[in-house]
């Protein structure tokens, strides 16, 4: 499709979309070495976080790894997330500053066990953790872990 005259392009992907891109080319490249260390990598970006961000990520860090303990901690996109033993990613956390949002995002992906009925939720909006929020993360793993 032709653009109108004197009309610039849109951009196809905005700059933190671009980076989350690349950041997904070195995690592939780094698991094809061998050399990815989920765990370490996982905490490194945590580190990299700051306020609400980083409190967020670090509490639900131990949230999953409580729940399902059989879930292997890496990155996906530059994010934190936990995959099952075939490798898939279950469940991710976008902070809030990867894409300037208004809020972090607890997501899961279809090998999550969440299904009910004919539609259901895949991701939650975080603005804080409280008890309740920390009840509901913990239980919203285990049943995605089934």
């Amino acid at each position: 499709m032709a653009k109108a005259p004197g009309k610039k392009a849109e951009p196809t992907f905005s700059a933190e979309e671009k980076a989350a891109m690349r950041e997904y080319a070195a995690e592939k490249k780094g698991q094809a070495k061998g050399s990815a260390n989920g765990e370490a990598d996982l905490l490194a970006k945590i580190a990299e976080m700051t306020g609400t961000d980083k409190t967020i990520a670090e509490k639900v860090h131990k949230l999953v790894r409580a729940a399902a303990p059989g879930l292997t901690p890496k990155t996906w996109y530059g994010m934190p997330a936990y995959a099952n033993a075939d490798g898939k990613v279950v469940c991710f956390l976008q902070p809030a500053g990867k894409f300037k949002a208004r809020y972090a995002t607890l997501g899961f992906n279809d090998a999550a066990k969440l299904d009910d009925g004919n539609m259901w939720p895949t991701v939650y909006a975080i603005t804080r953790l409280t008890a309740a929020e920390e009840a509901r993360i913990t239980a919203l793993v285990k049943t995605a872990v089934g």
